[in-house]
């Protein structure tokens, strides 16, 4: 068990690798080579150049200007003097979002760190609770001193860390409250300010009934022209293009090449390049003919592939991208349930194009219960099989248990400087370990379950994320580490004292935690700016792979804070700071630092992620605190203070019926876009362009992107639409038997009244209601 000389050696490595990192950065920042690694967004907006382009051979490598290193962390105060607005304007709202979580984290700790080393510190320290438990061979630490479980079984004292509890769990609804309102006005305010997008305007629609009289495009016209008569605009059917985007891929990949050996051939033209098999060995060829060559068989071959899909009707989803004339007809569209089969005619609001992940698109709606269903199976054998590797990470911990499992290893184990270094340090860096791969392998099962935009899939992983933290990281490494822990405790004492014994452990724990705080949340950040794996794949894929100035843009591509990765850590560290405010407070200056600096290492980075995550954001920190205060209650039941049940199961009552509270009144502001803002964006877009062409807007938005082609976009024939304002539905087949059947009925009973599809069809006016 870690001791407070243990945890003082782990503070002092990670501070010590904190400062490195910071330095590191500080310095290679300002190094012109490094300068498309540090400042990629300035270069891709055309704004920056590139300083090894000019002066001697020396300035083109390492900065000479030795008063930019005096000013080398000048980036600090710059970081934080960008106000919010213009933060919004530069990065996004979510960027601003996602930074708030890091403030809110601050406004919640802090003052509750206050009140615990105020009070419940004293209460606990004056308390004798562990100098009786030693008599029951319970393994305890001079830092556990300062946590409840050195308040004696019985004690009155339990009363202020219940008061406490209450008082933490009042001014954390408070701020969440403050925050969810605030966050949801700069949502509307931000989305009233935006400027006008695709994804405004239209509807993703999905399980389109088949027709055996009409397409799938035909059907989409003709239910929208009946349904939305006065709003609907054009559409574009959704295809299965896969394969024709892996053809377009390669395509790409010849053309970088053929480009690569052009470039090559104008700065020495007495030579045309050549190349052997997989340009190393074999027969060579001319480059530039082989790959010119290779370029028109994939053209041909794409040529071909776009023709297969648009004739097969099997290449046709039964989904397509609905746009309305107004953002008022999308609202109503994609807030609504379009017939009274709920099954049929699904329609949600369509993702921004950009954010669009198409082969998703591809998949049978039917099938994705199916495939949701086995990844549910999947994550649940995951999350149980990684106990394995969280037992083993908690061995490490303990001293006993490593001397019991490898007593070989003795020996080392006893030295004072390694014990430190074996209990301070190890156990919470083999856990990041143990965990690097997991963020991705999640990501990976989202796609597979068919989630068609880039923020939903982010959204699935990152709560199977938290998910997984909760159960093996929290509670898995409370419980196996307690088992390791009490070992001795648990072999010698009855089935009835165990509990007692898990409740005087659960709060030592914390010292585990601490250290791996201190891994993740310290030295872990601070790589986060240092940005050492996009400095290493950039000089490697600049020194081997870039060929053209595009690779270099691409190579150089800043990409984003995986979001998935990243939330689901700040949630662990709510939970962390919940649960253990009331029970061992040493913990709270350790997330309070994670959240300062984590805060100003990421305002420096300027996240932006692809979605509205707030609620989920607050709905975790609600599960948090329920569950802290869930813990307690067990705790202090175990500690002979039954009669506080009841006062802690009012509390987390009064928890979920403020998440409920805030649910109802802020959330639609996230997932509905209200009918009246709509309406207003509307009205102030018409009197300052009365003239715009939105159709022309709208039309080629959705269009797959391996459709959008400049050579033959326009003679696929791929956009679907309406005419404009006096369209008429195609006449099919279908359409033409029922009209005769009508009319023949009409002149059975003598009547003139036309139907609402005979007046469609004839153009008359639009059908009656």
């Amino acid at each position: 068990m870690a001791t407070l000389a243990d945890i003082g050696l782990a503070a002092a490595i990670n501070i010590l690798s904190a400062l490195i990192f910071l330095l590191l950065f500080a310095i290679l920042r300002i190094q012109p080579f490094n300068d498309r690694v540090y400042f990629p967004k300035w270069y891709l907006k055309g704004v920056r150049s590139s300083p090894v382009n000019s002066g001697a051979f020396v300035s083109k490598i390492m900065n000479l200007d030795f008063r930019s290193y005096v000013r080398f962390l000048n980036w600090m105060p710059d970081a934080l003097k960008m106000p919010e607005p213009e933060l919004i304007d530069h990065a996004g709202l979510d960027s601003a979002v996602y930074l708030r979580i890091y403030l809110i984290g601050l406004k919640i700790f802090g003052p509750i760190a206050l009140l615990s080393w105020s009070i419940l510190v004293p209460v606990n320290w004056t308390s004798d609770g562990l100098q009786l438990a030693k008599l029951r061979n319970v393994t305890s630490s001079n830092i556990d001193k300062l946590s409840i479980s050195n308040v004696e079984r019985g004690s009155d004292r339990f009363w202020a860390h219940l008061v406490m509890a209450y008082a933490f769990t009042f001014w954390t609804c408070y701020v969440l409250m403050k925050e969810y309102e605030k966050i949801a006005a700069m949502r509307l305010s931000f989305l009233q300010s935006e400027k006008r997008r695709a994804d405004q305007f239209t509807v993703l629609v999905r399980n389109v009934p088949p027709d055996s009289d009409e397409s799938i495009s035909e059907n989409v016209q003709h239910f929208f022209l009946v349904n939305h008569p006065d709003h609907y605009l054009t559409h574009q059917v959704v295809y299965n293009a896969n394969e024709l985007a892996k053809l377009v891929e390669d395509k790409k990949k010849m053309q970088n090449w053929l480009d690569y050996y052009q470039l090559k051939y104008t700065r020495n033209k007495e030579q045309r390049p050549r190349m052997g098999f997989l340009g190393l060995w074999g027969k060579k060829v001319d480059a530039m003919d082989h790959y010119t060559a290779e370029i028109e068989k994939l053209s041909e071959q794409i040529m071909e592939e776009r023709k297969r899909i648009k004739k097969d009707d099997k290449s046709v989803m039964q989904a397509a991208f609905v746009s309305f004339k107004t953002r008022w007809g999308a609202a109503v569209c994609a807030q609504t349930q379009q017939t009274k089969n709920p099954t049929e005619w699904l329609t949600e609001w369509a993702p921004e194009a950009r954010e669009m992940y198409w082969p998703n698109l591809a998949m049978p709606y039917v099938s994705l219960t199916v495939r949701r269903f086995v990844m549910h199976i999947a994550f649940f054998f995951l999350t149980f099989f990684f106990i394995i590797p969280i037992a083993f990470v908690q061995s490490l911990a303990s001293i006993e248990g490593i001397e019991k499992s490898a007593p070989f290893l003795s020996p080392i184990v006893k030295n004072k400087l390694m014990k430190s270094l074996i209990q301070g340090f190890l156990p919470g860096i083999v856990l990041k370990l143990f965990l690097i791969f997991l963020p991705t392998i999640l990501m990976i099962m989202s796609k597979f379950e068919g989630f068609i935009s880039i923020s939903s899939l982010e959204r699935r992983a990152a709560f199977r994320y938290y998910i997984f933290n909760l159960v093996n990281v929290f509670l898995g490494s409370v419980i196996t580490g307690s088992a390791f822990e009490q070992l001795d405790s648990f072999l010698k004492q009855s089935a009835n004292d165990i509990p007692r014994t898990v409740g005087v452990a659960i709060p030592i724990k914390a010292t585990f935690f601490i250290t791996y705080i201190m891994v993740d949340g310290w030295a872990g950040v601070a790589g986060e700016i240092f940005r050492l794996k996009p400095l290493v794949i950039f000089h490697l894929k600049n020194f081997f792979f870039v060929k053209t100035e595009k690779d270099r843009e691409e190579a150089m591509d800043p990409g984003q804070i995986d979001f998935y990765a990243t939330e689901p850590r700040i949630q662990l560290y709510f939970l962390l700071g919940l649960v253990y405010a009331p029970v061992t407070p040493v913990l709270l200056p350790f997330i309070i630092f994670f959240f300062g600096f984590a805060y100003l290492v990421f305002r420096h980075q300027k996240y932006e992620s692809a979605g509205a995550f707030w609620p989920d954001v607050h709905g975790r920190i609600i599960s948090a605190l329920i569950i802290s205060q869930i813990l307690l209650l067990g705790l202090m039941s175990t500690k002979g203070k039954v009669q506080s049940t009841p006062f802690l199961l009012v509390l987390a009552i009064l928890t979920f019926g403020f998440h409920r509270f805030c649910k109802g009144r802020y959330e639609s502001a996230f997932v509905i876009n209200p009918l009246q803002e709509a309406m207003i964006k509307d009205t102030l877009e018409r009197a300052r362009e009365p003239n715009l062409n939105l159709k022309g807007f709208l039309q080629n938005a959705y269009v797959h992107p391996v459709f959008k082609d400049e050579e033959d976009s326009d003679e696929e024939g791929l956009i679907e639409d309406s005419d404009d304002e006096d369209c008429v539905v195609v006449q099919t087949k279908r359409q033409r038997s029922r009209r005769t059947t009508v009319a023949s009925s009409n002149a059975s009973r003598g009547s003139s009244q036309s139907t609402p599809f005979n007046q469609l069809d004839l153009g008359k006016g639009k059908p009656e209601t």
